[in-house]
């Protein structure tokens, strides 16, 4: 069982183990402090954005949030990543992962190929980013493209 909250004297060090994956990064949502996991490179999935043409209320900083939405605008690929028990990462928070890959917490991010963030740009247009330079770019939703899934644990 995955675990939901820890305490924050409790928190590894950052590219330690935590909830099933590595923890790369503290952000807020709201009231409350998250940790926030990348699971590893088996757990990614791959694939089509969402619907062409078909907006979707996204942010740049809650990723949780935004595949929720992607998921019930009807996108699989953000279907696929909530059954891990996990979220696509928003441009916000994908830029946070390319930042703890440069300080050595996160090593096996593929930097050949580009991923998903769950933050749209337009009906057709969605961002993304790769871990090679950390260049943030957009794509049309139809490209099949990765996602790292990531998790966030409530600090308490």
């Amino acid at each position: 069982m995955t675990i939901t909250t820890i305490k924050a004297a409790e928190l590894p060090a950052f590219g330690q183990p935590l909830a099933g994956g590595t923890f790369f990064a503290r952000q807020w949502y709201g009231d409350s402090e998250y940790a926030l996991v990348a699971l590893g490179a088996d757990a990614e999935v791959e694939g089509e954005w969402g619907k062409y043409g078909k907006s979707v209320a996204t942010n740049h900083g809650d990723g949780e949030a935004n595949t929720r939405a992607m998921t019930e605008a009807g996108s699989e690929l953000a279907a696929k990543v909530l059954a891990l028990d996990a979220f696509i990462p928003s441009a916000l928070e994908s830029h946070q992962m390319m930042f703890a890959k440069q300080q050595g917490y996160l090593n096996d991010l593929d930097e050949s190929e580009w991923y998903w963030s769950s933050s749209q740009r337009s009906a057709n247009i969605a961002f993304s980013v790769d871990f090679l330079g950390g260049y943030q770019n957009s794509y049309y939703k139809h490209f099949g493209l990765r996602v790292r899934p990531v998790r966030r644990v409530l600090i308490q």
